[in-house]
């Protein structure tokens, strides 16, 4: 007893010091985080939706998350109407108007006029263990918004001419090195069978004559939320690092350059089927991390392991932070889309307010950029495939079956 009261004024100088430590580099990070907001000067929303015709109404669900709150920003700064469906009003607080706000799709008239449908709802997939409970409310909160919006559709007299239903790259599984298109087929997983429940449920809207697009959508860059806000914090404090072995890829896309592409899909009666929402440059985890440190000027020397990880997270740290997919937007650039933010180093110096030298990708032998550790196969049947649907305006299952 006597040993422990002794040495016990001393652990609390060791608990108070490590406290304050800790309070100093929160301290830090906020002071880096306000020098960086205030070297950024963001494009106007506006301009992001600039492919639409003037004057449309586009319903959107899930328009208080990450995407959707871009997305009716951009919409309703550029004059078009936004119909935002949030099941809690209080969480529209945040979105700038005007827009008008239901709390169920059945309270929108059938005689309304609607130009296109956005379905981002559903529940996060990388938030929390992915317990049988938790994968059920992953999969049926996509599955009975996705049939409700069908429902609407059905009702109303005048159809939306396009139905744009948020999928994911993870439809396509895990894979190593091979390139994947809208015309690959998927591996069984978790991730897998959830998008394709959740494509068969949006598809549909078919039948009701409305062209149905499914955006496979890669990691979503922004500071705000999406795959970067949550790594931001141990890299600006010098803890970052790659994950696993850094070898798997990352398809990702910046946020603005998602919400362009959304109304691109939205102007584009040619596009149809699954298109996926990538940047044209992936990468792997080794040098997202080398070029979020460069960008921060920080160190990337704590790598967490894979055992750690699947220790802790299972079949969801495989298929969402140890596995990866290496996808190219074939569809999207065939159909002249135009990313702002082509490559990583783009992305981050637009969101970090970043003016360092370039960490530069290796070319391919086909001319093709990339970021990562081999070269890749030539894909001369399929890319001829996709140019002959582009040219021809097919979709991808009226061309292959």
């Amino acid at each position: 007893m006597m040993s422990l009261t002794h040495w016990l004024p001393t652990m609390l100088q060791i608990i108070a010091s490590l406290a304050a430590v800790g309070v100093a580099l929160a301290a830090l990070r906020g002071l880096a985080s306000a020098l960086r907001a205030r070297r950024l000067a963001p494009g106007k929303a506006s301009e992001l939706v600039a492919a639409l015709p003037a004057r449309q109404t586009v319903l959107v669900t899930g328009a208080t998350g990450f995407i959707g709150r871009r997305l009716v920003e951009a919409l309703a700064s550029a004059g078009h109407r936004a119909i935002v469906l949030t099941r809690d009003p209080r969480t529209a607080a945040q979105l700038p108007p005007p827009f008008w706000l239901v709390t169920q799709l059945d309270h929108i008239p059938g005689d309304t006029p609607i130009d296109a449908v956005v379905n981002l709802a559903g529940e996060p997939i990388d938030r929390g263990p992915w317990t049988a409970a938790r994968r059920r409310r992953i999969l049926t909160s996509r599955l009975r918004m996705t049939r409700d919006v069908v429902r609407l559709i059905a009702r109303l007299e005048r159809k939306p001419a396009v139905l744009v239903s948020a999928s994911a790259i993870g439809w396509y599984g895990l894979w190593q090195d091979e390139l994947l298109t809208e015309f690959d087929g998927g591996k069984s997983c978790f991730i897998h069978r959830n998008c394709a429940a959740w494509v068969r449920a949006a598809r549909m809207a078919e039948r009701q004559g409305v062209r149905t697009v499914r955006l496979r959508i890669g990691p979503v860059l922004g500071t705000d939320g999406g795959l970067l806000a949550r790594r931001l914090t141990p890299f600006e404090l010098g803890l970052g690092g790659r994950i696993g072995s850094g070898r798997q890829w990352m398809s990702w896309i910046e946020r603005d350059d998602l919400v362009r592409l959304i109304a691109h899909v939205i102007a584009t009666p040619s596009l149809t089927g699954p298109v996926n929402a990538t940047a044209p440059v992936p990468i792997d985890n080794r040098t997202f991390t080398r070029e979020l440190a460069h960008a921060l000027r920080r160190p990337a020397w704590l790598p967490i392991p894979a055992l750690l990880l699947r220790a802790l997270a299972r079949d969801r740290a495989d298929e969402l932070l140890i596995g990866g997919q290496r996808v190219l937007p074939d569809k999207a650039a065939l159909s002249g889309f135009k990313f702002r933010h082509p490559t990583l180093h783009h992305a981050l110096s637009a969101l970090l307010g970043t003016r360092t030298g370039r960490l530069h990708p290796r070319r391919e032998p086909n001319g093709r950029h990339f970021a990562g550790r081999s070269p890749a196969r030539r894909l001369s049947l399929r890319s001829d495939l996709a140019v002959l649907a582009a040219r021809h305006r097919l979709s991808d299952e009226r061309l292959l079956r």
